[in-house]
């Protein structure tokens, strides 16, 4: 497999693209077989799907989606005036890949479990379950969409991806295939690399001593933490961090390094946690998120810090790296989801962010997108939605 990128802040649609397509193929010396096109909101996506149309070749599977504000790759961090684009292209001689993009409406499962099925169809691969799903769909709900995948597939392939993000939480972002464009949709693309895949998703925050039991909750609305009210429990573990928030109002920014997590398993006794982003305090004390929270939830206060968010994504590439004992020479290159709560929290880092992930991999091509909301598996195999998370997939060429 080879794998190379390109990116662009240019204003201009068409001109980005260009300079972007332009990037990529200086390094790819073959036709790309799949193309991902990641880019803030703002970008004209009828008129991007049009142009990559004409520029790649036939055959090529094409699709793309929003990543809040802009893009990183193995060339940097890349946002101008909340613009920033990205391609990852994909030459692979053996491998399939199949793309499907399907609108949730009011049926999320069943458009992820339709789109699933068309994109094994897409990728000539009928009755093959594919090594990796790669996931881009509109938030909100997020794990009907992971359910409607397993429906089809079962629980065991990893499904790796991110929530749709604009610059302003508005709505405007969008997923896109060569034959649709849509603004609730469910976009799989279905991998069958011939190559093996490294995969890990995580998070920057340590847990506190901080915990309780949820009491009272309904969808992602937590209303008691032990009996009391959700937003006056969390303002007293985080010592006051929403005290002018009590009565109500939006504490997304200000939670970034305080979101709730949810053991999820444990390694050797000790547990790893999804967490769970704090989006507003209702008048009524209650708290709402960015994922489904269960009555009878026990959860714990995480805590982080900018210096943890900047180095946490290099780190978890590395530990794919390290743990499959694989050499540089071997690593085609990968994918990277980053919270978007993250990167808007340590913004001016982000350069640091991307060049610890380029180290880790050797300089090979990776390409990022910021995301509001993330999916992946854990060492357990189990996939789940999460926020303010790290996914990273790494394809690694097989060994002479």
């Amino acid at each position: 497999m080879k794998i190379s990128t390109g990116s662009s802040t240019q204003a201009n649609t068409t001109v980005a693209i260009a300079e972007a397509w332009s990037q990529m193929m200086e390094s790819l010396t073959c036709e790309p077989l799949l193309l991902i096109c990641n880019a803030s909101a703002p970008y004209q996506v009828d008129q991007i799907c049009t142009q990559l149309a004409s520029l790649a070749p036939e055959g090529c599977k094409t699709a793309g989606s929003t990543s809040c504000l802009g893009v990183m790759n193995d060339h940097g961090f890349h946002t101008e005036d909340g613009l920033g684009l990205s391609l990852i292209a994909f030459s692979d001689d053996k491998g399939d890949f199949g793309i499907a993009l399907s609108s949730q409406g009011d049926k999320p499962a069943q458009a992820a479990a339709e789109a699933v099925a068309k994109a094994i169809n897409n990728a000539n691969r009928p009755g093959e379950l594919p090594d990796l799903i790669w996931l881009s769909a509109a938030p909100g709900h997020e794990e009907d969409v992971l359910a409607g995948i397993a429906s089809v597939v079962g629980p065991n392939v990893p499904v790796v991806g991110g929530s749709s993000g604009d610059n302003t939480i508005s709505g405007e972002w969008w997923q896109f295939s060569m034959q649709a464009v849509e603004q609730d949709g469910v976009l799989v693309i279905a991998m069958y690399p011939e190559c093996k895949l490294g995969i890990s998703f995580h998070s920057g925050y340590a847990p506190t001593l901080n915990s309780g039991l949820v009491t009272k909750s309904n969808g992602r609305t937590i209303h008691t933490i032990d009996d009391q009210p959700a937003a006056e429990v969390y303002n007293r573990w985080t010592n006051g961090l929403i005290d002018y928030n009590l009565a109500g109002g939006n504490i997304l920014a200000t939670s970034t390094f305080s979101p709730l997590g949810l053991e999820a398993g444990r390694i050797e006794n000790i547990p790893y946690y999804a967490l769970m982003h704090p989006e507003q305090v209702l008048e009524d004390g209650s708290i709402t998120l960015f994922s489904n929270i269960r009555t009878g939830d026990h959860i714990r206060l995480m805590e982080g810090s900018p210096e943890s968010l900047t180095s946490r994504a290099g780190s978890v590439a590395q530990g794919i790296i390290e743990r499959h004992n694989w050499s540089e020479h071997q690593l085609a290159g990968a994918m990277v989801i980053y919270c978007a709560g993250c990167m808007l929290g340590i913004r001016e880092r982000m350069g640091q962010v991307s060049e610890g992930i380029h180290q880790a991999l050797g300089g090979k091509p990776f390409q990022g997108s910021f995301t509001f909301g993330e999916q992946g598996c854990f060492t357990d195999g189990i996939n789940r939605h999460a926020n303010l998370m790290i996914a990273v997939v790494i394809f690694s060429n097989r060994s002479d």
